[in-house]
């Protein structure tokens, strides 16, 4: 015996402020079961050409791609965030799946500048979206902190205090609601000494602990009070007017005592830093390194230095270019009572990749290894025992600051969009996407005589941020609903009406 039916009847639904018409049943005649009227159609955007997305839901939106060139089977669950800049394609903050393929994206390109330092952390208790925003000056920047809610909705701006303007480098929200921040601040100096100008100028590294809600700075570090020029292994520069990044400020990490730890790029230096004093605590590694630096410790223009819950440090050694093999992620572990340092394990490329600026390494929970390779167009996950998992890779004028791993649940305040092609009398191709919708599995086309009666005609699977689809009908209007894989409806677009294609 099978479905019967009375009568059509229409059950109202009600999601994301759009009302729209299922088909439901009850005793009565019998009708036959239906065959779908909704296919799917090839995800052109999964093959971007030269490099960059195009949809035809969202034609605002023109990402570069990623392409995914090693993907195993295993794979941590989360999502891959990174903020390229460069061309083709627009700069902004980005968020893709483990296959590549976009879940959101925030250009840039109508504001000016770039994003850098895209990653997700906590504020008031609750997973929040962070990047600094601004414009690249002489290697650093002229920014502000942005942080978004679950929803997309920007939360608030932050700004360095006391006349400075903050950095792309580092921006870092603390268990007490703080942000820490890097700053460069040009000082006049005379550099005749290290063969200099007598009139030059000098980048000192600044760090700044500023309260979100009030704006208050709570703490500040300056670099030329407790770290010398003769630290550098830079040079000054022939042309006074550039200034001497003699520290080159890059990374802050808050230790398990709360004391802080600062990245010297130009120094090749960790500092541990009293949270109260400024004093410095200890140096790792450059020419005055208070630990003895076993084989493989030593970094040349590093970045991303943390502590993890085990003690250990972990760095991304960018080593010097034209002078080391490759950049690696490195893992090491200090002895602090006979102030020694000993190198636990280190990830490198297996193409031995050499990152000339910029980078970063993630542990993830699992003990896997994210690394974002800087100023190369790409990113890496390995296992603990340094097996290449994953990796992928921009077009060849696109980078990323840092790239990083974290799980993710965004659910958007705005409601999906889908546009609608005849492609005959009778058949209609679809076109969906949700900027953000992270939990969306599967698309269901609705279409009526009118807005207010619209009946299902079918589902198909969620096919990458845009999916297409082939609709047989020769009603004039469509709803598009977003579903999570236990069925629950998401969202639903505004009705489209189909136009006639150019293409």
């Amino acid at each position: 015996m099978g479905t019967k039916f009375t009568r059509h009847r229409f059950l109202t639904a009600v999601s994301a402020g759009v009302t729209y018409l299922a088909l439901t049943n009850t005793v009565g005649c019998e009708l036959p079961k239906r065959t779908s009227k909704v296919v799917p159609l090839p995800n052109v955007s999964s093959a971007p050409a030269k490099g960059v997305w195009a949809f035809r839901s969202r034609p605002d939106l023109s990402p570069p791609a990623l392409a995914v060139t090693t993907q195993a089977h295993s794979q941590t669950p989360g999502y891959i965030f990174v903020a390229p800049k460069g061309h083709p394609g627009q700069n902004g903050s980005m968020i893709l799946d483990k296959h590549g393929q976009l879940v959101w994206f925030y250009p840039r390109q109508n504001r000016g500048g770039i994003a850098s330092d895209f990653k997700t952390q906590r504020y008031r208790g609750e997973p929040v979206l962070t990047w600094a925003e601004g414009k690249v000056v002489a290697g650093h920047g002229i920014t502000e902190y942005v942080i978004l809610d679950g929803s997309y909705q920007e939360i608030t701006r932050v700004r360095a205090g006391n006349g400075y303007r903050g950095d792309l480098h580092e921006f870092l929200i603390t268990p007490e609601d703080t942000a820490l921040m890097t700053i460069y601040n040009p000082v006049r100096r005379d550099l005749s000494p290290i063969g200099g100008s007598k009139d030059s100028v000098v980048w000192e590294g600044i760090v700044q602990e500023v309260d979100i809600e009030m704006g208050e700075v709570l703490f500040e570090w300056h670099s030329l009070d407790h770290v010398g020029l003769d630290e550098s292994y830079g040079e000054p520069p022939k042309k006074p007017k550039w200034g001497f990044d003699y520290f080159h400020i890059n990374s802050i990490d808050v230790d398990h005592d709360g004391n802080l730890l600062v990245g010297g790029h130009t120094t090749f230096t960790v500092y541990k830093v009293d949270h109260n004093s400024g004093k410095v605590i200890w140096r790792l590694g450059g020419k005055k390194s208070d630990f003895e630096m076993g084989p493989g410790t030593r970094t040349r223009y590093q970045h991303d230095a943390r502590r993890l819950p085990d003690g250990t440090i972990t760095v991304f050694d960018n080593g010097g270019v034209h002078k080391d093999e490759q950049s690696r992620g490195i893992v090491l572990e200090l002895d602090e009572e006979e102030m020694s340092a000993t190198l636990v394990r280190q990830y490198a490329h297996p193409d031995k990749r050499l990152a000339a600026t910029m980078g970063n390494m993630q542990v993830l929970p699992n003990s896997n290894v994210f690394i974002g390779w800087g100023n190369l167009p790409g990113l890496s996950k390995f296992n603990s025992d340094g097996e290449l998992l994953f990796d992928a890779k921009f077009p060849p004028k696109v980078d990323s600051y840092r790239a990083f791993c974290f799980p993710w649940s965004g659910h958007p305040s705005d409601r999906p969009v889908a546009v609608a092609e005849h492609a005959s009398e009778e058949e209609v191709r679809v076109y969906a996407s949700w900027n953000g919708a992270a939990q969306v599995t599967t698309w269901e086309v609705l279409a009526g005589s009118s807005p207010n009666q619209l009946e299902s005609l079918g589902s198909v699977r969620w096919d990458g941020f845009e999916t297409a689809m082939l609709v047989r009908t020769a009603e004039p209007y469509i709803v598009v609903g977003a579903k999570d894989r236990s069925g629950r409806v998401l969202g639903a677009t505004e009705p489209v009406q189909a136009s006639r294609s150019t293409s």
